[in-house]
């Protein structure tokens, strides 16, 4: 069932997969698992898969199952893996409104077990010392047209092999002398089986086990035992593990372990106007072409919740993006227009104002002209109501106003009326410019009989939203666009045939920042609480920026259609 709309959940090539080992009685229950590398933020593909597997686990136990889900780190590689990207991938699983089951596993939980495993094959005679360098050992591979060769040092004894492999862990070698393979098939037309790589000597501090280790195993080793020793019966990966599948069935059937689980592959999500890559979206860190990894541009997680965009929106958007094994390319407006789904009905509703044209009311009457309340949401009763006070002096939209309107111009012209959001019928009388000739401010007239009712004989039918300048509060509001303007950036290649380098395609307008007038309501309000300013669309007040009790930060979340269609 979806936790949204307690609908049954949609079907896919997984779940019937997995309804027919349940059925069979080939499993009593699911466990599946997300296993992320410890090496940077979360991004919307991370999402998919984060919504796939946890997903699993709610429905199964809606429709009576028992179902599990483990987080597991896979902490195999040193150098790049920080406490930070653990902190925040754990933060932002929370976030998206999942738990794990029992505690957060890692890899380097079973570094021990996979040291005996590795033992336990060599004393097969299924894996082997070898001294090749990576060059070497890459000419050694062969390629898709030409079987490999073995190494020189494939026919080693089980007891030099067994010597070896303890001195290896032991710290007698230098970094990238030695690794231990498995002895499968050079021939094989699969390279994944072509005898490969399962430790390598690395000296790198590490983040949990400290320099406790100098040999670390490779993620093909690691990850099939990991899954095994936690029980999980269904092993969910994205579709470029698919090759990868007949090495994690081959250690598995070669070793001493009770539990094979099934690797199911489905295709990752790739997004358009967003890169994914770890390695570039550390580059757009590292170079400044953004703020940090939770930048509202980027496409992590933690961008994505600064921005505004809800839990509920990303997964409506997981959803929809579906579970196949085909290409699924996906155009940005899909994932603002689930975010802006659920958006509409979660948010309350005020008025802001973000380039002002200053309007006196000529006729204001203190005690006279009056005010109303408004409902923060026309669908949400429960949501309540706040006053929209009116003052002497207010300010419009700067777009609401034209001196030469096009045809079909619904807003204020001169001699022209408007309805005021929530308030009055305003004309404008009079229009006044600097020595530049750019309009600064607006006199106009307020209809007095019009306060909750229509005006009498004739029709007024633009309505613009505005704010008090006495009573409204100065923001800060960051407006956020697409970082790109390439659908894929990262795929553009040159006249040379050559990859253009992405950082090309940024988009210099995906960041303005400006001064606008928010309702007083707003006044208080914490971090991460989100609006929708009418007429302009959703904004959120700054996860880390916003104080309350001063100058309120909003950044804009998405606008109330796609900008970006043509």
């Amino acid at each position: 069932m979806t936790t949204e709309t307690n609908t049954p959940a949609p079907s896919n090539f997984i779940r019937t997969i997995i309804d027919a080992d349940l059925a069979s009685g080939k499993h009593q229950r699911t466990v599946t698992r997300f296993p992320p590398e410890p090496n940077g933020y979360l991004h919307v593909g991370h999402a998919k898969a984060i919504c796939i597997n946890f997903g699993i686990k709610e429905d199964y136990i809606a429709r009576g199952f028992a179902s599990e889900c483990n987080l597991r780190f896979d902490d195999t590689n040193p150098e790049k893996e920080e406490a930070e990207f653990a902190k925040s991938i754990q933060d932002d699983v929370h976030w998206l409104g999942y738990e794990w089951n029992g505690d957060v596993r890692w890899a380097s939980d079973y570094f021990d077990q996979l040291y005996a495993f590795g033992e336990e094959l060599i004393q097969a005679g299924k894996a082997f010392v070898c001294e090749l360098t990576p060059e070497e050992m890459r000419d050694y591979r062969g390629n898709f047209s030409e079987p490999g060769r073995n190494s020189p040092y494939r026919d080693r004894s089980v007891a030099e092999n067994l010597d070896l492999f303890r001195r290896m862990k032991a710290g007698e070698f230098p970094d990238g002398t030695k690794t231990l393979r498995l002895k499968i098939d050079m021939a094989s037309p699969n390279l994944n089986l072509r005898d490969p790589v399962i430790y390598r000597i690395r000296r790198a501090h590490h983040i949990r086990t400290g320099d406790k280790w100098c040999i670390y195993p490779m993620y093909d080793y690691t990850h099939c035992i990991s899954d095994a020793l936690e029980g999980i019966t269904h092993s969910l990966c994205s579709l470029e593990f698919e090759d990868h599948r007949p090495l994690y069935d081959w250690v598995l059937d070669n070793i001493t372990i009770p539990c094979h689980p099934q690797q199911i592959e489905f295709s990752r999500v790739e997004v358009l106007y967003v890169v994914t890559s770890k390695r570039k979206l550390r580059q757009l860190v590292a170079d400044g072409y953004v703020a940090g990894w939770d930048d509202p541009r980027m496409p992590t997680i933690s961008g994505m919740r600064r921005r505004g965009y809800s839990p509920a929106g990303i997964r409506l958007f997981a959803q929809r993006c579906g579970v196949s094994k085909s290409e699924n390319i996906v155009d940005y407006a899909i994932l603002e227009g689930a975010v802006r789904e659920t958006l509409e009905a979660e948010d309350p509703r005020v008025m802001a104002v973000l380039d002002p044209i200053k309007v006196t009311l000529t006729n204001f009457e203190p005690g006279v002209t009056a005010s109303r309340s408004a409902p923060f949401h026309p669908h949400h009763p429960e949501f309540g109501e706040r006053d929209v006070p009116i003052a002497p002096t207010i300010y419009i939209e700067r777009e609401d106003f034209s001196e030469a309107p096009p045809e079909g111009w619904q807003r204020l012209r001169p001699g022209g009326e408007v309805r005021l959001r929530y308030s009055y019928v305003m004309k404008c009388d009079e229009v006044i410019k600097d020595a530049d000739g750019q309009v600064v401010e607006l006199k106009c007239s307020l209809d007095p009989a019009t306060l909750g009712q229509n005006p009498v004989g004739r029709k007024v039918k633009g309505v613009i939203h505005w704010v008090s300048a006495e009573h409204a509060v100065e923001a800060e509001v960051r407006l956020y666009e697409r970082l790109f303007t390439e659908p894929r950036p990262d795929a553009v290649r040159g006249e040379d045939g050559q990859y253009v380098d992405f950082t090309r395609f940024i988009n210099p307008e995906s960041l303005k920042v400006v001064t606008g007038y928010v309702e007083a309501c707003v006044t208080g309000a914490a971090p991460e609480t989100r609006y929708q300013f009418e007429r302009l669309g959703y904004f959120v007040t700054d996860r880390y920026d916003h104080v309350p009790g001063q100058k309120p930060v909003f950044n804009r979340t998405v606008g109330l259609k796609d900008s970006w269609q043509k």
